[in-house]
């Protein structure tokens, strides 16, 4: 059985040596080829797999209380839940194989915390990140793209290049505002040149979360200049024509004259469409749903689907474009309780993580794991999260990444202060745990 660490084998760990600077390399590649690169979090992934190899007495040596049992126990339940959903619907689907990413969350967070790799280097990978994905934006629009979509989707390039200005902002290390700043302005041209609507109240939600994290000026004082900020960049782009045709509002408005007219074959028009198909398919199916990774098979139910030449992306785009709707349409009660718990659990750990962090302000790597919570919860609203790879596999691991730094700022407050604990230890003849 695992044990706690003593504090002479903690202070061992940290010492910089050959495989907590590779962990260190890992946590920098993580973000910075998550979304430029083709290849996703496959860099990290062969990282975590080595160290782990490597390092395997110390990630056996430490144990991470309950958050680990509780990152355990979430990723267990999402892989019994998606191998009893495809037997009960006959089949394996590209769905079940995304579950599996939630065995990040506690392998992660055993790696971290046995490892300890530097926290900047995380963030110097999300400020390359996000400038790698904006020359890759920029060189797609520029040569014809309508929207950039990097390696991925437009609307998936918005998301996860929202969750690395997370990373950036609130993994800050002191001092670095004009990078920041850089960055965030990166990361919003980013999702201009995507096109992406959905992920819109997700970054106004980052931007107050940044203003009030900021411990210059009153709370009101900073929102007033965020407010100000952000009349301006209204006011531009409803002035500018090439600046809506970039955000979609026109086409956003032509959508809803569309749909007052009883015409859903648009953009969003479509989104309505298949909240009504997931809510009849729940009605159907309350306690099991049509079946994981199965949606399409629910947009049966429309006569337009059923024709030979029904159209692919809106017949056959694989999901509901909405979380609840997902979950519920295809896995019913039970799959909406584990989405709650998917998002509940990591947002009641890194709220319980930073009360104890000891760092002042709404800053540092829990802070951050409360923000991508929150992101995916309203990134959600318009699309399936979790349908696809690279964003199951960014959420899964960055909770995993954030609670193992949390767990280490948290387990630095018990360190011993000029060497008095340590005399005490040596005076009791007994060494403590540090623990996570």
């Amino acid at each position: 059985m695992a044990r706690n660490l003593t504090y002479t084998e903690t202070a061992a760990l940290e010492r910089p040596d050959a495989l907590g600077m590779l962990a260190s390399a890992g946590l920098f590649l993580l973000p910075a080829a998550l979304v430029s690169t083709p290849v996703n979090v496959l860099p990290f992934a062969m990282v975590l797999l080595a160290t782990s190899a490597w390092g395997f007495s110390r990630l056996w040596r430490v144990r991470t209380g309950v958050v680990g049992g509780l990152l355990l126990a979430l990723a267990l339940a999402a892989l019994v839940s998606a191998l009893v959903s495809s037997l009960h619907s006959v089949g394996m689907f590209r769905d079940e194989g995304y579950r599996t990413r939630f065995l990040a969350m506690p392998w992660v967070l055993l790696w971290v915390y046995a490892l300890r790799p530097r926290q900047e280097m995380l963030w110097w990978g999300a400020l390359f990140g996000l400038f790698a994905t904006l020359a890759i934006a920029v060189y797609q629009v520029t040569h014809g793209w309508a929207r950039a979509e990097a390696w991925t989707n437009a609307i998936v390039l918005a998301d996860v290049t929202l969750v690395l200005m997370i990373v950036l902002v609130f993994c800050r290390p002191p001092g670095r505002w004009g990078w920041i700043a850089l960055g965030m302005a990166a990361g919003g041209t980013v999702i201009l040149l995507s096109g992406s609507r959905g992920v819109w109240p997700a970054l106004l939600a980052l931007l107050v979360a940044m203003a009030l994290s900021i411990r210059r000026g009153s709370g009101r004082l900073r929102l007033a200049w965020l407010g100000g900020l952000l009349l301006v960049a209204a006011t531009l782009v409803l002035a500018v024509p090439q600046l809506r045709e970039l955000t979609r509002l026109s086409e956003l408005h032509s959508d809803v004259q569309r749909i007052e007219a009883g015409d859903v074959d648009s953009s969003a028009g479509a989104r309505l469409e298949r909240l009504q198909v997931a809510w009849d398919t729940f009605r159907e199916h309350p306690w099991t749903g049509v079946g994981i990774g199965r949606f399409d098979t629910a947009m049966q139910r429309m006569p337009e689907c059923r024709l030979p030449q029904a159209v692919e992306a809106r017949c056959h785009l694989g999901h509901a474009h909405n979380d609840v709707a997902e979950w519920g349409a295809t896995q019913g009660i039970p799959g909406l309780l584990l989405l709650l718990c998917i998002y509940g659990l990591p947002l009641w750990i890194f709220i319980h993580l930073h009360r104890h962090s000891g760092i002042g302000g709404f800053r540092g790597p829990a802070a951050a794991g409360v923000m991508l919570v929150v992101a995916y919860l309203l990134c959600g609203v318009t699309q399936s999260m979790f349908a696809h790879q690279i964003t199951v596999s960014t959420y899964a691991t960055l909770v995993g990444v954030l609670a193992g730094l949390s767990l280490v700022t948290a387990s630095a407050r018990y360190r011993p202060q000029d060497g008095q604990r340590q005399a005490g230890q040596r005076q009791s003849g007994r060494r403590q745990p540090v623990q996570g």
